[in-house]
């Protein structure tokens, strides 16, 4: 079981792992060992996960969000399978975390006067300058 926080917990039957081999350190170990995890999550079918924290999740996996509705993530930073499984759940629940946090919601603002009255000026003392420019006559 995996704690999210104080409300949220992922129960072990969400989570899948899949051990396989890792590119990276570990010389010809890397031939013979499994060490890299590949943590899979069934997000959408999670009863712990309302359903706005499902839809902002889904949002932040990107590329690891699947078809199906699951998210995976695969780690093969270091050479022991134990602490690639660990960094993988970690990550997970990181995930989950920034999923729980509501954004700010943006409250639209107009330009101040003073900063409309600047930029007319600018755009005419521009146009005046390019107007100016062109053929000079003989008078």
């Amino acid at each position: 079981m995996l704690k999210i926080s104080d409300t949220i917990t992922i129960d072990d039957w969400e989570l899948t792992e899949q051990f396989v081999r890792a590119s990276g350190p570990g010389g010809q170990n890397v031939n013979k060992v499994s060490s890299a995890v590949e943590l899979r999550f069934e997000a959408d079918r999670s009863p712990n996960l309302p359903g706005a924290v499902k839809a902002r999740l889904q949002r932040l996996a990107g590329r690891r969000w699947t078809k199906e509705g699951a998210i995976v993530i695969q780690c093969d930073e270091t050479r022991s399978q134990v602490r690639n499984r660990e960094l993988a759940r970690a990550r997970l629940a990181d995930l989950i975390r920034k999923a729980l946090e509501r954004p700010k919601r943006r409250i639209p603002t107009k330009p101040t006067k003073g900063s409309q009255r600047r930029r007319i000026e600018a755009k005419k003392q521009r146009g005046e300058i390019k107007a100016r420019r062109g053929r000079v006559s003989d008078d």
